[in-house]
């Protein structure tokens, strides 16, 4: 594999998530990433695949050696791709909605989901995340986050030179307009590629989701969207019109400059 890729070939799997059934689920998923039929380098889930947008923690959630971590390892493996998405976490008796980013040779990296949904009580199942991560994927910085994350702006600020913004999400179509609106002002802002993945369907509590998945460039044009279906898709991203872009635009030198005091967000 090419350690250092002008084009990134990226997929997007929007599904149905069957509640709280994780061996439904993962079967489901597999289904639809086993109908993939381009190259690909780069698959994203949905926030809490395995589970849907669940408060049922304790009983749900698992640590690193669990089903679904070791099954997204078979995944990632088989497809000799970077493989990313969300899933219920303990870790030393706590619970975290937790993103995963597993290479094909197994390793992994991880980040909590920092803006914990409380108007949904999620602060009350989970611990809050308290550090970003850039993943460098075959010469990519990817800056993955989860979904409630992306109504906070400064949390995304692209102060690392980053290549591709994610957010995976279980977020409801009664909120679309915040969902599509605020998807293009981080991709703008950023002049970042940025990816949205979210589920469709009816979740457990009854909450209807349209999906919305999406694909920008660093402009904020959209080159990819999809709405109410099932699908996987894949959409080459090319870095050499990114970094052209940003060059002749060089509008990152001018955002402010300050940092967050990481200690005061325990």
């Amino acid at each position: 594999m090419d350690m250092n890729k002008q084009k990134l070939n990226v997929t997007i799997i929007q599904t149905n998530l069957n509640w709280e059934n994780k061996v439904v689920n993962l079967l489901h998923i597999e289904e639809l990433i086993n109908s993939i039929e381009s190259e690909t380098d780069l698959i994203i889930l949905p926030e809490m695949f395995s589970t849907g947008f669940s408060m049922n923690s304790k009983l749900l959630a698992e640590d690193e050696s669990g089903v679904t971590v070791n099954w997204m390892k078979q995944i990632s493996k088989k497809n000799n791709c970077l493989l990313i998405g969300s899933i219920i976490a303990e870790q030393e008796h706590k619970y975290f909605n937790r993103l995963y980013c597993v290479f094909p040779n197994g390793n992994f990296l991880t980040y909590d989901k920092r803006h914990l949904f409380s108007y949904g009580n999620e602060h009350l199942h989970y611990y809050s995340g308290n550090e970003q991560l850039i993943v460098d994927w075959l010469g990519w910085k990817i800056c993955p986050l989860i979904c409630y994350d992306l109504r906070f702006p400064v949390w995304s600020r692209n102060t690392m030179n980053y290549d591709l913004l994610i957010y995976v999400a279980n977020w409801p179509n009664r909120r679309a307009f915040a969902w599509n609106t605020l998807l293009k002002a981080r991709a703008i802002e950023n002049q970042s590629y940025t990816i949205g993945v979210n589920r469709v369907g009816v979740d457990g509590i009854g909450l209807e989701y349209s999906g919305d998945s999406q694909i920008l460039d660093f402009v904020g044009n959209t080159l990819f969207e999809i709405s109410n279906v099932e699908c996987q898709k894949t959409i080459s991203l090319d870095k050499e019109s990114q970094i052209a872009f940003r060059s002749q635009f060089g509008f990152l030198n001018d955002q402010d400059k300050f940092n967050i005091n990481y200690q005061q967000l325990e």
